[in-house]
């Protein structure tokens, strides 16, 4: 399927920046900028149903291209430059260059959001390493949830994942963060994922709920929606804020990591 836009103007592989909950304000780089391009196809996803379910590595946007459309873009309001947009940005073979080139031009702190299949690869996880914030998706502490929530494409499982990130925290001196995403469906894991959390010791774990719309189709703006969307798509199931709490409460007291959640966020921002 080809890529669909509701916005006249060229697509551009930067946009932004866009208030985070995580990170302030941040400015996105996609590298992949063609369709939706991922390795999972996860059932929560903004970006909707993946159009590309694939472990396909290759150039799609060059980096010259990118830092050409930094120049037209509102970077210096950012606190951070994102690589994350129309799929998976570590299956972009020019990550880690792009990635140099920015903390170079912009000379702010960039951040990678992964799922974490291509850790794998000693090439990404030696380019990523240039990055100084990398969080990587961990969503379920079963296989079973795993390839229920996540979809990966065939020959991936949630051991991989945890075996490949802990390799990557060996080799990394930057922010390793995980995120979570809880739905309904997966809030029974919690305990289980306490062990998980507990062997990869991150430096953050971010608690996170579907708050974003599910589109009906692959629309371009949706790489970095929040809020209403300007596209047909569906609310989803989330967990509520007392069930965030109870959660976030309990990984505080029984990994002694440092936790924050999607609702702290929202409560900050309403109180401003």
């Amino acid at each position: 399927m080809s890529l669909r836009t509701i916005d006249p103007k060229p697509v551009s592989p930067v946009y932004g920046p866009v208030l985070s909950w995580r990170v302030g304000w941040s400015l996105g780089v996609d590298l992949i900028c063609e369709t939706s391009v991922c390795s999972f196809n996860c059932v929560y996803c903004q970006l909707g149903n993946i159009q590309r379910h694939v472990y396909e590595r290759r150039l799609w946007v060059t980096t010259e291209k990118v830092m050409q459309n930094l120049e037209k873009s509102d970077w210096e309001k950012s606190d951070i430059i994102t690589f994350s947009g129309s799929g998976e940005p570590t299956l972009a073979l020019n990550i880690g260059d792009a990635v140099r080139a920015m903390r170079e031009r912009t000379g702010k702190p960039t951040l990678i959001l992964t799922n974490g299949t291509t850790l794998r690869e000693a090439e990404v996880r030696k380019d990523i390493a240039d990055s100084d914030k990398v969080f990587v998706k961990i969503d379920a502490a079963s296989e079973e949830m795993f390839q229920r929530v996540n979809r990966p494409v065939d020959g991936f499982s949630l051991s991989n994942i945890l075996e490949w990130t802990k390799l990557f925290k060996k080799e990394y001196s930057g922010y390793l963060g995980i995120q979570s995403m809880f739905l309904p469906a997966n809030v029974k894991e919690v305990e289980a994922l306490v062990e998980l959390l507990q062997d990869v010791e991150p430096d953050e774990v971010q608690l996170n709920t579907p708050k974003r719309p599910y589109p009906d189709d692959w629309y371009l703006p949706s790489r970095g929606s929040h809020g209403e969307v300007p596209y047909p798509a569906r609310p989803l199931k989330t967990i509520s804020q007392t069930q965030a709490d109870e959660i976030e409460e309990l990984l505080r007291e029984r990994t002694g990591l440092n936790i924050v959640s999607v609702y702290q966020g929202a409560e900050a921002e309403s109180q401003k």
